[in-house]
């Protein structure tokens, strides 16, 4: 009911607005009542599809689009959630605080936001979020803020959290701090501060791992990502959902711990094979830097490195292994958006597999299964893979569509494993704008069309 609410607005006398018509709020921006009751739905926890169909014109399109995001950044305005506190210089030292114990006991995360430089980019800061390391907690916290304050890469915004707690096996990637990363991309691309296409991870030792893995999972809402001092097992944070960012991974030849080293040498060896197979892709600035420890690895070349790129939201090619981590799944990664996964338990993964060449578009699905091939010298850690792909024989996955990514003026052709799924016009609809706008909070994917498709 609450979808098609504004379909019962018949008579304006009765209501505030017009069917599929924005109207503007008292000094705000142009909303629309549906949107913003659908979106306030979402942000509670009601997933249903958003399925009130509105055909648009070409023409319409830019101007519907900034009426749902208006509307999304209305609902989330009367949403009740800690917000980001406000921005102020990174020297004032402002502190916030998040509670996450709806998903963790006792989880409160403590952060640390400002910015560096005297002035804000026209195209607003980027935003680095620096993961510390496992020493205790706020003498690691307070390290972070002395290093992010001398890192060079202003102008620049910086998140720096506090781990909410300690103990074995205690990491930046489990499900509640999952759940505060998701919550802070979105404020920050609600604040209209950040530029949405220069966000980075990165961090030093036990964050060297936590952005690592945080890479491979959020590979579609970053620039960069550059873990200092670490290693993760590949299974981990698969290289492969790298293909559209820079990448820099610098850990010491003595390093040895947990065979870091060993394991940073495994990742550049795997980053240099995806680069040779996808010219273009893969970027990546991976060293086993001689002679230093795990402590003397120098941790100044990082910034300067990922602040020179650039995310692309609407890449041509896309690799998506679809790994679960702390047991959770994405159902979206870029314009890929997945109604049913094609593997039944974790003993395999989905893979999508997305190349673009003008107004034909081949999706290549399969499940994939892996086995160690090598493990390190110590600590019997896996270190090299060896991956079967079976084409997948069910799912269902939407392909979310703009006209950066084909020409939507004329007929579009979908392939998925090699079979024509889709051939035709692609019709242009609000509700994609919505979906689209829910699945991601990214103010640059709102996707005006899509073709749904089914793998067989």
């Amino acid at each position: 009911m609450r979808k098609n609410l504004f379909l019962l607005c018949l008579l304006p006398a009765l209501c505030s607005f017009s069917p599929g018509n924005p109207v503007p709020s008292p000094g705000q921006e142009k909303t629309d009542k549906a949107y913003v009751d659908y979106f306030a739905g979402y942000l509670t926890g009601d997933k249903t599809a958003y399925d009130a169909s509105a055909r648009l014109s070409p023409k319409k399109t830019d101007k519907v689009r900034e009426v749902v995001w208006n509307s999304w950044k209305a609902a989330n305005s009367a949403f009740a959630e800690e917000k980001l506190i406000p921005l102020d210089s990174l020297s004032a030292t402002r502190k916030g605080s998040w509670d996450l114990t709806k998903y963790e006991p006792d989880a409160v995360m403590p952060y640390y936001y400002g910015y560096k430089g005297a002035a804000k980019p026209e195209a607003g800061w980027p935003l680095f979020v620096y993961l510390h390391g496992s020493g205790p907690k706020e003498r690691e916290w307070r390290n972070g803020l002395a290093l992010g304050s001398r890192f060079d890469d202003a102008p620049s915004v910086y998140f720096i959290p506090q781990i909410p707690n300690e103990g074995s096996y205690y990491r930046w990637w489990q499900v509640a701090k999952q759940q505060a990363w998701e919550k802070l991309l979105r404020q920050a691309y609600l604040s209209d501060e950040i530029d949405p296409n220069r966000i980075y991870f990165f961090g030093i030792s036990e964050g060297a791992y936590g952005s690592q893995r945080l890479a491979s999972f959020y590979a579609d809402y970053l620039a960069a990502a550059g873990p200092i001092a670490g290693g993760e097992p590949l299974e981990n944070a698969p290289a492969e959902n790298c293909a559209n960012i820079a990448f820099s991974l610098r850990t010491g030849s003595n390093d040895r711990g947990f065979c870091r080293n060993e394991l940073t040498e495994a990742a550049k060896n795997e980053f240099d094979s995806l680069q040779r197979l996808h010219p273009g892709y893969y970027e990546h600035d991976i060293q086993v830097v001689p002679g230093a420890t795990h402590t003397s690895i120098d941790y100044k070349p990082t910034t300067p490195y990922m602040k020179g790129h650039t995310r692309n939201p609407y890449p041509k090619y896309v690799y998506w292994e679809n790994f679960p981590m702390d047991g959770r799944y994405r159902d979206g990664f870029y314009n890929l958006y997945v109604k049913e996964r094609s593997n039944d338990d974790a003993s395999s993964r989905s893979c999508y597999e997305m190349t673009i060449d003008g107004n034909t578009i081949d999706l290549n699905v399969s499940t994939m299964t892996s086995e160690a091939v090598e493990r390190t010298s110590q600590w019997n850690l896996p270190k090299t893979y060896s991956k079967t792909y079976t084409p997948a024989t069910k799912g269902r996955v939407v392909i979310y569509l703009n006209d950066r990514l084909v020409d939507l003026s004329r007929p579009v052709t979908v392939k998925v494993n090699g079979r024509e799924a889709f051939k035709g016009k692609v019709e242009l609809d609000a509700a994609n704008l919505v979906n689209s706008c829910a699945a991601f909070f990214d103010p640059e994917r709102l996707y005006p069309a899509a073709v749904e498709v089914e793998v067989q």
